[in-house]
Order: C-alpha cells, then structure tokens, then sequence
C-alpha cells in the first residue's frame, strides 16, 4: 500500500510559523487528492485543507488565509505551510492521498503552539 511519511511538525510559539512535508511512496499509480488534516483531543479528524492534482485547492475556514497547501506531483509530495499559529493549530496532523485503489494515511505528526 502506499505510505506517506509527514515531517516538519513541533514546538512553535503563538504568532510563528510550520512547514509541513508529506512524501508519498510505493504506489504504481497515480496520486489524484492530496490534503492536509487534524485531530483535536477528544474530537473527529478535520480537514485543514487538500489539493487536487489539478492544483484546485480548498480550505477550512479556521486556517483560510493563514496556511497554504501546495504539491509537487514528480516527486508525490505536499505541502502546507502555517502562518500565524495560534494554540487552537495544537494538533496531530495527518497527511492522506488518494488513488485508484483508495485513500491512505500517513501515521500524523504533532504540531504544539504555545502561548
């Protein structure tokens, strides 16, 4: 199966900035969605934002304007950038793609802010 592996997550102080990195691996196929999500304590995995392999992109009105999601198909990676973290962006973020043979998710990455 494919497996997708995050990096770019840690400790950031409230008004600072993250990189996230998703690189995607063992697939034949071709990766049609890539997106971003997270997962509060005690609360349902959300979408923070997910692009297309077109590069149509959408996002979650909680990081509208403050993150940007971006891929790079040679290399089956994506992107997202966070601006302007506040202690609510305090989550495990998972990166999850989509193929033919169905979606698949990376095991999550922490993302701490702290005031």
């Amino acid at each position: 199966q494919v497996q997708l592996v995050e990096s770019g997550g840690g400790l950031v102080q409230a008004g600072g900035s993250l990189r996230l990195s998703c690189e995607a691996s063992g697939t034949l196929f071709s990766i049609e969605t890539m997106a971003w999500y997270r997962q509060h304590p005690g609360k349902q995995r959300e979408l923070v934002a997910r692009i297309a392999r077109n590069k149509r992109i959408d996002y979650a009105d909680s990081v509208k304007g403050r993150c940007t999601i971006s891929r790079d198909n040679p290399k089956n990676m994506v992107f997202l950038q966070m601006d302007k973290l506040n202690v609510e962006d305090t989550a495990a973020y998972f990166c999850y793609a989509t193929t033919v043979k169905g979606g698949f998710w990376g095991q999550g990455i922490s993302v701490t802010v702290s005031s």
